[in-house]
């Protein structure tokens, strides 16, 4: 195990900044999850991490070496890529043995790693096989045991996931947690996909345009996200976002917008500071915060119904070409064009500066 320390680090393409002044610690054992859309810089971070990219500037450190400078194969890291990019003539146990022995290791060591490293991913019967003989699901366990049996201080993966089905996502996304908690070793891991980062990250860094948008727990970066960007980029479905404007009246900080006067609850502000004056904002609701309800504020017309099994999705239209996604219980009873009304929960709502998009509420709440 050791401790990643990235400082201030830069990738630049000429004139194009692709990674900027990013900074993080990686602490003993912890996973750790890069997400954000696709070109937001962070494979090119990854890569950079592994040697496989130049820095630009600032620096890299694992346990107590700076290997800022070092050639990938003097960083004891292993990556494990999209592409599974296992040697089709060789068999299972050749593919898992074959960076070991150019390593020189011993053959009883070679043995023994590979081994350990079979019973871990559950692949012990699959070792005489070649790869066009396996499934998906076993061809990336195989490509992780391959990274497993050279036991390094941290493993990095790359969108690991990417090129299998849905459900085996998931069941592979369930497996690559319970072998963090197994080995405990520090992860990296890199994934377009929030609920990939949501389900396995201790921490996720949301990247956009090569900078990061905030680093966090899972749950700290839902529930309390630091600008639109993450507001809108964390959360299935995504955020609803309204605009309007900020006031504040004898009665407290009000949010008007069309067709919608939300009170915010001074909890919910209390540290931040009250605009003296009315001023644009955009406020955000996620979906399973609306509530359908005859008392509702906001008058709406169902647009379109997605049922979900257990929960129902609903579109609806609010006037103006705008709509609204509602998250909640099983519904049957609306259809698309039926008249719905809508009620928000002041205690769940966000607060955004339309300008520049930071949110405006304490992040600490």
């Amino acid at each position: 195990m050791a401790q990643i320390v990235l400082n201030k680090l830069r990738k630049d393409f000429g004139p194009i900044s692709v990674v900027s002044e990013f900074s993080l610690t990686v602490a003993h054992g912890e996973f750790i999850v890069l997400v954000g859309p696709s070109g937001c810089g962070k494979s090119t971070t990854l890569r950079m991490v592994a040697g496989l990219e130049d820095a630009s500037g600032g620096s890299i450190h694992i346990g107590e070496r700076d290997v800022t400078h070092l050639e990938p194969k003097d960083r004891n890291i292993a990556m494990v890529f999209q592409n599974y990019a296992l040697y089709p003539h060789k068999t299972v146990y050749e593919n898992l043995a074959f960076g070991l022995r150019m390593r020189k290791t011993a053959p009883a060591e070679i043995a023994q790693q590979v081994k350990w490293a079979a019973e871990v991913l559950g692949i012990e019967h699959l070792l005489e096989r070649k790869p066009r003989q396996l499934s998906g699901g076993q061809m990336q366990r195989v490509s992780l045991g391959r990274a497993l049996v050279r036991k390094p201080d941290a493993f990095l993966l790359d969108e690991p996931l990417s090129n299998l089905d849905a459900k085996l996502r998931v069941r592979m996304r369930e497996e690559i947690g319970q072998l963090h908690k197994r080995i405990h070793t520090s992860m990296i891991y890199v994934t377009h996909d929030q609920v990939e980062a949501m389900t396995l990250g201790d921490r996720i860094v949301v990247m956009h345009q090569g900078r990061v948008q905030q680093v966090g727990t899972p749950l700290q970066v839902y529930d309390h996200p630091a600008n639109r960007f993450v507001a809108g980029f964390i959360g299935a479905p995504e955020m609803n976002f309204i605009e309007g404007e900020l006031v504040a009246d004898a009665q407290g900080l009000r949010f008007n917008g069309p067709g919608v006067q939300v009170p915010i609850p001074r909890e919910r502000w209390a540290g931040a500071s009250a605009p003296a004056a009315a001023r644009r904002a955009v406020l955000g609701v996620r979906p399973e915060h609306l509530v359908l309800s005859d008392a509702g504020e906001i008058a709406a017309t169902v647009g379109l119904v997605e049922q979900l099994g257990s929960q129902t999705l609903l579109v609806c239209d609010t006037g103006a070409g705008s709509s609204l996604r509602v998250l909640g219980g099983r519904e049957d009873r609306f259809a698309r064009g039926a008249a719905c009304r809508l009620a928000l929960q002041p205690q769940k709502v966000h607060l955004f500066d339309a300008e520049g998009g930071a949110s405006l509420l304490p992040p600490s709440l």
